[in-house]
């Protein structure tokens, strides 16, 4: 590492919520982290859950109200996805990209295990229910809590900068020499994120209990923008190429400083819309009878699920780091290592992050305002509707990225330090993940399901599962498949995980709701698929014109993925009329009433 200082004794790992793969514990939806898929509300003086409890779910005004955050939710994740694409060209998905990723993802691994697992299974319940149930509206509750958070984010942030270099060494597998060197010196930086993270997980969940939809998925955009900016100026200073032998430490103070100031940024604006909500925040430690550490009790299931789940992330991170150390090592060539993974992850969830989030955080607070009001019969409608409307969507999306992802891939990926082979791999990874867009999807809303009715420990106890079948297809990935594939190999496990989760849960939840619809969510799923089976022959037959007459330049990585989904959107909205699928009305229906007015 050229002019660095090789005292890096801390290290330390952060992620950012954009570019990391999940772990199971919360999935992408990530409230408040810099995905820019952040859940939750801004404004006061939105109606408490108990205004809605009796709707089923995403219906109507629901409907409405995930149409807003939908569009929030884009400009997120379109400005998430201009800043991937900008590092990416500037880092590339070798060792210099592995070694940011890897150090740009403790952060947020810390923030999992101590606070946004917490978020949604147990701090939104409570707040829904103080705010329904004290005469001050939950108040002196949110006091009590935004203080303790602020306590317990600032020791362990100092903790953890304290103990950089031996978290780090836990995840950089395969790291040694210049690498990990580098990946000290960011960290340095980087381990700043976890106040940030937390804070903003925090805030947005007072704002969900709010009912509003603004501020939580638009504030991401503003960390997009400066770490877009961060990426830029690096490619101006650095240039193409850089790798962990010849990088500067003022161009790594460059990334890692600049990174965690996007968070930052991002928390401000946070903090500016709750003001602007009305809360106004006296500092309280009175915690005794506040009933704070009866819900926190609830909460060592919940850890323990985290806990379970980030294993089985230890386990993929230390894989993928060694298969792409290899990879460079025995010449293939490719970045194949922990960023391609990432890179590809990215790519995968963005249709559940722009749908189903939008739905799913409209759903949970009435959810658990229902659960705690006894309406079974409704948890159990809304939990179906979210999950067919957004089938609707997930079911051809899934299927046309899984065609398409290596010519998505290269025409995103491949440019600065990101040659096109390291995005064809990036593409082959995109393919196997796609293919499990819908299970994750299922099995994601699943566990709000069991958040709304206060139960962490059925999902602590089913993550278990999920790890033991990730971790172990992980492992043998590693050992049967060349390094170049091994990421490959993981992104099968990861996606087969949450079938053996979902099977599980399905079961569980329909034992205590009397039933989850089943008949009606797989029939819609089954000719939502059959509708599709059009849709693909005509993007694979397009995809196999247009390589067959323009090779593998933009004429096919751009051309061939337009035409063949506008082709395939066609037919499949008109297979879907045919097959008489109810939800494909109650979304047209929306979408005319939006452009009626």
């Amino acid at each position: 590492m050229k002019g660095t200082d090789p005292v890096a004794t801390d290290t330390a790992e952060g992620r950012d919520d954009a570019g990391r793969p999940p772990v199971g514990a919360g999935g992408p939806d990530g409230t408040g982290s810099g995905d820019g898929s952040g859940s939750g509300s801004n404004g006061a003086g939105g109606s408490s859950p108990s205004d809605s409890s009796g709707s089923s779910g995403p219906s109507g005004g629901g409907l409405r109200s995930s149409a807003v955050m939908a569009v929030g939710t884009m400009a997120s994740r379109i400005t998430g996805f201009g800043r991937t694409i900008v590092l990416a060209a500037a880092l590339g998905t070798q060792l210099l990209g592995d070694a940011y990723n890897t150090a740009n993802t403790i952060p947020f691994i810390i923030n999992d295990l101590l606070i946004q697992g917490l978020m949604a299974s147990v701090i939104i319940p409570f707040l829904v229910k103080r705010r329904k149930s004290d005469a001050d509206g939950g108040k002196a509750t949110e006091d009590r809590l935004f203080t303790a958070a602020v306590v317990l984010l600032l020791v362990v942030t100092a903790a953890a900068i304290a103990s950089a270099r031996w978290i780090l060494e836990l995840y950089a597998g395969g790291f040694d020499g210049a690498q990990m060197d580098v990946a000290v010196y960011l960290a340095r930086f980087l381990l700043a994120q976890i106040f940030f993270v937390g804070l903003s997980g925090l805030i947005s969940a007072m704002l969900n209990t709010r009912d509003r939809f603004g501020a939580p998925v638009w504030a991401p955009v503003l960390n997009n923008l400066v770490i877009i900016a961060v990426g830029i100026a690096f490619i101006w200073v650095a240039l193409p190429g850089r790798t962990p032998e010849n990088v500067t430490s003022g161009e790594l103070t460059l990334l890692g400083l600049g990174t965690a100031c996007g968070m930052a940024a991002q928390t401000v604006a946070l903090v500016v819309s709750l003001w602007r909500a009305g809360f106004r925040w006296r500092p309280r430690l009175d915690l005794r009878g506040s009933g704070l550490g009866e819900a926190l009790r609830t909460a060592g299931w919940m850890f323990l699920y985290t806990i379970t789940t980030q294993a089985g992330f230890l386990i993929t991170t230390n894989i993928a780091n060694r298969a792409g150390s290899q990879s460079v090592q025995e010449g293939y060539g490719v970045g194949a290592g922990l960023t391609a993974y990432n890179y590809a992850y990215q790519l995968f969830q963005l249709p559940y992050a722009i749908i189903a989030v939008s739905l799913i955080t409209v759903l949970l607070p009435r959810m658990s305002a229902q659960a705690h009001d006894g309406l079974w019969s409704e948890v159990r409608e809304g939990f179906s509707r979210t999950l067919r409307v957004s089938a609707l969507v997930l079911v051809p999306l899934s299927l046309a990225m899984a065609v398409y992802s290596v010519q998505l891939s290269v025409l995103v990926f491949a440019r600065g330090s990101t040659s096109a082979a390291d995005a064809h791999n990036i593409g082959v990874v995109l393919a196997v993940m796609s293919l499990g867009l819908v299970p994750f999807t299922v099995f994601q809303l699943m566990l709000r399901v069991f958040y709304a009715m206060s139960d962490t420990r059925t999902p602590a106890m089913i993550s278990i599962a999920n790890v033991a079948v990730h971790g172990t297809l992980a492992v043998c990935a590693y050992l049967l498949l060349p390094p170049n594939l091994v990421v490959v190999g993981v992104a099968a496990g990861f996606m087969l995980s949450f079938l053996s989760g979902l099977t599980i849960a399905g079961a569980v939840l329909s034992a205590r709701l009397g039933g989850l619809d089943g008949r009606r969510i797989l029939g819609t799923l089954v000719r939502l698929f059959l509708a599709a089976v059009p849709a693909v022959a005509a993007a694979l037959g397009v995809l196999w014109l247009s390589t067959r007459q323009f090779g593998d330049g933009l004429a096919t990585n751009l051309g061939a993925p337009l035409v063949g989904t506008l082709l395939g959107m066609g037919l499949f909205f008109a297979a879907a009329r045919l097959l008489r699928i109810e939800e494909l009305r109650s979304v047209v229906g929306l979408v005319r009433s939006k452009l009626g007015r």
